[in-house]
């Protein structure tokens, strides 16, 4: 498939130097909608016999890089800190909750229902069911569609759900010849068995097993493969290090006029007050040009300029059924609509899940890609985002490996990503989607617009997409 790529999707519309044009056009463009406050007259997705579920609110903590000022915590005190932001926003009574779901990615071993010690750190009712959900980098997607799911069944009326990831102490195992060694010493039962599987030891068990972002089926790391991604689409080094200065720019743009309202502050134990991303970093296209390969070497195009960093910070939204909203004298934000999830090859198309899930989840809510008012695409890497949008614009792609008439066509970079994304305000794995969908719901009502459209990749070769309304003002 990647050669067949290479040479056809040379020819996709999307041009080189795009992404500089589009800076200037996109921050532009972001004071006029903003001048806007009424929403645009379309008809509404509400069905008959169909329960309306609303976002209430959605909150997080500070994005932060990984082994900075989070360091010395553990997975739960992230996702405490974004449940007892929003319990303070909100007002809403700790007992008055349901269920409460949350993604994660990496798990840490001590807290493996990290929902669970979350919401009983933040002071819910002990009463309150929690689970957690892992998906990979739309764990918490997962983890609102489930809430959606239970509330639409008639099941719960009001969910918390969110999302934690936390990077600064990911889980190193021992050997796995080590660790059969040591269980074995636990159950030993005379000195003389001890003594000789202590003597059994090798240097070579004492080697440990560190983790890595790689698919298990392929053996591959997400960033080999996005570079391999990047280069059958014919996205060049120059584009993908435009559209993460993009990226920076809005993302600086946005925090300096107080647009990320989801943000909470947060007193870290023994730190200082934490109330702003700090991966936000505009550069220069000079800066970015000096950086090596990070994966293919010595001729690759994916930098650490240009993909998202590792980070740590959770999320959290609250979820209810309209009625149930209204009766507690809450103003929703917007309404939570169609939603997909799609899965397609891992080694040669991982990343192309925005591709496959925006024209499913359109059709679902009988809506064509311009009625679409505001975009929100995880950025895990420049050169995945530029891989899609030359994807979803070709016929031929669609016709080969979607098996669809034609394309999708492309999303206005004048409506996408107009605040940042995962390139510039990071990326912790299981808590990203939440904020997709806050933003969505965010800028819908700053910009006037009535339905913005949510997609993500993820590892595995899956993906999501979701349809939100926003909510009449």
């Amino acid at each position: 498939m990647a050669s067949m790529l290479l040479n056809t999707m040379r020819t996709c519309a999307v041009g080189q130097s795009w992404a500089v044009r589009s800076v200037a056009r996109s921050l532009s463009t972001t004071t006029q909608l903003q001048a806007q406050v009424q929403t645009k007259s379309k008809k509404t997705l509400a069905r008959p016999g169909v329960k309306n579920i609303v976002l209430v609110e959605g909150v997080r903590t500070p994005f932060l890089l990984s082994g900075t000022t989070y360091a010395d915590l553990m997975p739960h005190d992230l996702a405490r800190a974004a449940l007892q932001g929003l319990l303070n926003r909100t007002g809403i009574p700790k007992d008055a909750v349901d269920y409460l779901i949350y993604g994660t990615v990496i798990q840490e071993v001590k807290t493996s229902n990290v929902a669970r010690e979350a919401a009983l750190g933040a002071g819910f009712s002990d009463k309150i069911p929690s689970h957690t959900v892992t998906m990979a980098c739309i764990s918490s997607n997962q983890a609102m569609t489930s809430a959606v799911g239970m509330i639409a069944a008639g099941q719960c009326d009001v969910i918390v759900a969110g999302g934690v990831e936390f990077m600064s102490d990911v889980p190193i195992r021992h050997s796995r010849k080590m660790r059969k060694t040591m269980l074995s010493l636990n159950k030993a039962k005379s000195v003389g068995q001890r003594l000789g599987l202590l003597a059994s030891i090798r240097l070579a068990h004492l080697a440990p097993e560190l983790p890595a972002v790689a698919e298990f089926s392929t053996a591959e790391t997400m960033g080999h493969s996005a570079d391999r991604l990047a280069a059958a689409f014919g996205v060049t080094r120059l584009e993908q290090d435009e559209f993460a200065l993009r990226s920076h720019t809005l993302a600086k743009k946005a925090q300096d006029q107080g647009l990320l309202e989801d943000v909470i502050s947060f007193k870290v134990p023994g730190r200082d007050i934490v109330s702003k991303d700090n991966g936000i970093r505009p550069s220069s296209m000079e800066q970015m040009a000096k950086l090596k390969p990070a994966f293919v070497k010595p001729h690759g195009t994916v930098t650490a300029a240009n993909s998202s960093f590792l980070t740590d910070g959770a999320s959290a939204v609250l979820i209810m059924s309209e009625e149930k909203a209204l009766s507690m004298g809450f103003k929703p934000k917007a309404y939570l609509r169609d939603f997909v999830y799609v899965s397609q090859d891992p080694k040669d198309q991982l990343l192309l899940g925005p591709t496959y899930a925006t024209p499913k989840v359109l059709e679902r809510a009988g809506l064509s890609l311009s009625d679409i008012d505001v975009f929100e695409f995880h950025e895990a890497f420049a050169g995945q985002i530029m891989a899609n949008l030359k994807a979803m614009d070709s016929d031929w792609f669609a016709q080969t490996y979607m098996g669809r008439k034609a394309k999708i066509g492309t999303p206005s970079l004048d409506k996408f990503n107009l605040w940042g994304g995962s390139l510039s305000l990071g990326h912790p794995f299981g808590a990203t989607g939440c904020r997709l969908v806050t933003t969505v719901a965010h800028r819908l009502k700053k910009e006037g617009g009535q339905y913005g459209l949510v997609a993500a990749c993820a590892a595995g070769g899956q993906g999501h997409a979701m349809v939100i309304e926003a909510y009449p003002q």
